[in-house]
């Protein structure tokens, strides 16, 4: 058996090392060359000479913000999370541990070209001189960080692709017999206790110059996350980087923005980049093997030390875990092993994610995206040419068409094995449609441009999987017949407060009570005057609409009533099918009973306008929110994204509250035109600080709750009139 080896691991006083006088002296010597403007709204623009030099800014302001997120993402990258968390994280670490490797990282680091050992260096520098620069800042468990780190950390994503492995999967596989889970997870009452969780998501919308008012394109970048999951910034160096938008704490690169040439926005794909596997296992000579055609492999074993923090102090639990040429074994059914697949590129995802920063052109944008390592997103592009484009996930494996690659493969077929990547030009993608505008909701890409959007049966059944969604019908609705898109027209569209998903659903309930016999017994005469508002419900939502309460509460109950008979893997416009077809009239009565009894129980009445309801609160800056109904807390009007509502708002109820609170859905969001100037608008759940002293914690909290945005500063002459602070980092 092999132990595997990981450096972090080896000396908790690798993080603990006191900063040296020399790296003291560089780091305040390059110091004095950045700058770093606070604008009016809080929003740090960094200006250095070198890429390397708006890095270090760039991290120093971040840590300023909010150093904790900072070092939170960096745990989980190490997989150290445990070490602070607890022992409920064992296993989170553990999954990580399956697939990224310290080793690599540094062996990674030390052979990257050198404008990458730059600004990985200048990543490290900036934390550190923030750390040396304020000695009140306790870091949980990394005293210094190290330049390799970001390799751990190259895709900014908030459901990157180790996390399509199950961790209760990997708790049955590894665990002790105490600590295995159930896989049928209890349903719940359906009241808001067990809401459903928010779907990932983000909407990407792109005009063409023949559909804008003023002849330019225009970009909407609107990323459903949860809340303060990025930062607003701006970046800028002499070396050809000017970018602003969001960066996921830590990272040094824009993940979702624009520069003063080009705009991009991700979306989470499901493109089919990953395959899992099942193998077959065999005994021999008290050895396990694995079939793989004729032969059998040896299976690999490596220990695994977890630490984890325990009342009693740091503990370690070891994990014999397997793998196979296909990857980790990550669990187990019916005596096979299943292996999951991805994409194992580090060092080229993070020069995607950061070389795209600086595309001053398609061809530009196009040469990162042949480096095929943006393998969890969809992109949106626009740009000053007035080119608007679409990439439908970017990381394809080449694979045996003849086999179903949506469902678990045979792993000792050899024919199963990936054949290499499909090269760009096979991906699904459009440049400039006909049509005049490109809408992605994490839908099909098979209507991104109305009528001129690429064909299906153009394309292999495993490159493009993706079903449609309720936000996918809806963006096509608001998209298709505007002739002259502005900023504001733009905003109104990506607001758009009409619920598709409840088209046919409500119908469906008004005739299942008109299908009643009687209209005399007792549920008949509860449900008769909520059933005429829904009637007369015009499906759109708004802060006074008591059908939008009647509504979201009915259909919450009704799916959780019926949940154990909703088809597996259901998408979602085939669980609201299910809904409307597979539920009886009594049942959809019931659920509005239900929703009724809720509603009346947590607010002594059940016409309860959606606002006084549905709120958004920010109290404190911890990662993990907290909601009081005591304290002061903000209408919200948009629903969950899952009804269509295309400004998402996923809010549910907690232990100590009635009203629902928001945590995920729309954060950052921007509407760009890319004229001989940029024009760029914008909005951040709460404001630019996760400080509760500050002025910046809460400043942008009721605009956003309206969908109002900012003005955009990017170009130095409008910084200029808006400047709260200017100065170095180390400034005090």
């Amino acid at each position: 058996m092999k132990k595997i080896i990981f450096l972090v691991l080896l000396s908790s006083s690798v993080f603990a090392q006191k900063f040296t006088p020399q790296e003291i002296s560089r780091w305040k010597a390059q110091a004095k060359g950045i700058t770093i403007t606070r604008d009016t709204w809080g929003v740090p623009h960094i200006a250095g000479k070198t890429d390397a030099d708006a890095v270090f800014g760039l991290l120093y302001a971040q840590c300023e913000n909010d150093f904790e997120r900072v070092e939170r993402n960096y745990l989980i990258a190490i997989a150290r999370l445990a070490e602070v968390e607890g022992e409920s994280f064992i296993y989170h670490d553990l999954r990580t541990r399956l697939y990224q490797d310290t080793v690599k990282a540094i062996a990674l680091y030390k052979s990257s070209p050198n404008w990458m050992k730059k600004v990985c260096m200048a990543f490290a520098d900036g934390i550190n001189f923030y750390l040396y620069t304020h000695p009140d800042v306790k870091p949980k468990l990394i005293k210094r960080f190290q330049p390799w780190m970001p390799l751990l950390f190259s895709e900014g994503s908030i459901g990157g692709d180790i996390e399509r492995v199950s961790l209760a999967e990997l708790k049955n596989l590894y665990g002790t017999p105490n600590e295995k889970t159930a896989r049928k997870e209890d349903q719940g009452d359906g009241s808001y206790d067990n809401f459903e969780p928010e779907p990932k998501g983000s909407n990407g919308f792109a005009i063409a110059p023949s559909k804008s008012a003023s002849g330019n394109s225009l970009l909407l970048i609107n990323p459903h996350t949860s809340f303060y999951f990025r930062s607003e910034v701006h970046m800028k160096s002499d070396e050809g980087l000017n970018a602003y938008g969001a960066v996921t704490w830590g990272q040094f690169f824009i993940y979702q923005g624009f520069n003063e040439h080009c705009g991009w926005m991700h979306t989470t794909s499901g493109a089919d980049s990953f395959d899992s596997y099942w193998e077959t296992i065999i005994e021999k000579d008290k050895k396990q093997f694995y079939k793989y055609g004729t032969e059998l492999k040896p299976l690999t074993s490596q220990t695994i030390s977890i630490f984890y923090k325990s009342p009693t102090g740091r503990m370690k639990k070891d994990f014999t875990v397997f793998r196979t040429h296909h990857g980790p074994v990550v669990e187990l059914h019916d005596g096979k092993m299943g292996v999951i697949k991805i994409m194992d590129e580090p060092l080229k995802a993070l020069t995607q994610s950061y070389q795209r920063t600086k595309a001053a052109s398609l061809d530009d944008f196009k040469n990162t995206m042949a480096l095929q390592t943006n393998s969890s997103n969809n992109t949106v592009y626009a740009d000053d040419k007035g080119n608007i484009s679409y990439w439908h996930g970017d990381f394809i494996p080449r694979r045996d068409p003849s086999f179903d690659w949506s469902m678990p493969l045979d792993g000792s077929n050899p024919a199963t094995d990936w054949k290499g990547l499909h090269p760009l030009e096979d991906i699904v993608q459009i440049h400039n449609p006909a049509s005049g505008w490109i809408q992605n909701c994490n839908s099909t890409p098979f209507t991104v441009s109305g009528e001129s959007s690429p064909k299906k049966e153009n394309y292999l059944n495993y490159i493009a999987p993706d079903a449609e969604n309720a936000r996918g019908i809806h963006a096509v609705k608001v998209l298709k017949d505007e002739k002259a898109f502005t900023l504001d027209k733009l905003i109104a569209a990506a607001y758009d407060s009409y619920l598709p998903g409840f088209e046919r659903l409500i119908p469906s309930l008004v005739s299942s009570y008109n299908e009643q016999a009687s209209k005399s017994d007792t549920l008949s005469v509860k449900l008769s005057e909520p059933l005429e508002l829904l009637r007369n419900w015009d499906l759109r939502f708004s802060e006074t609409s008591i059908p939008t309460t009647l509504a979201v509460y009915w259909a919450q109950h009704l799916r959780q009533d019926v949940a154990l008979r909703i088809p597996s893997n259901s998408d979602q416009l085939a669980v609201i099918d299910f809904l409307e077809k597979g539920t009886s009239s009594s049942e959809k009565l019931k659920a509005l009973s239900k929703a009724m009894n809720e509603l009346q129980r947590s607010f002594g009445s059940w016409k309860k306008p959606w606002g006084e309801i549905n709120r958004f609160q920010r109290i404190t800056g911890k990662i993990e929110s907290v909601f009081d109904d005591n304290q002061p807390s903000i209408a919200v009007p948009f629903t969950s994204s899952y009804w269509g509502s295309l400004a998402a708002f996923g809010a549910r109820k907690y232990s100590n509250t009635k009203k629902i609170y928001g945590s995920v859905g729309n954060s950052f969001v921007a509407v760009v035109e890319f004229g001989k100037k940029v024009r760029a608008r914008s909005i951040v759940t709460g404001g630019s600080s996760s400080d509760p002293s500050s002025l910046h914690f809460n400043d942008q909290s009721a605009m956003y709750a309206q969908g109002k945005f900012k003005d955009v500063l990017f170009y130095d002459e409008d910084i200029k009139l808006h400047v709260e602070r200017s100065y170095h980092p180390g400034d005090l």
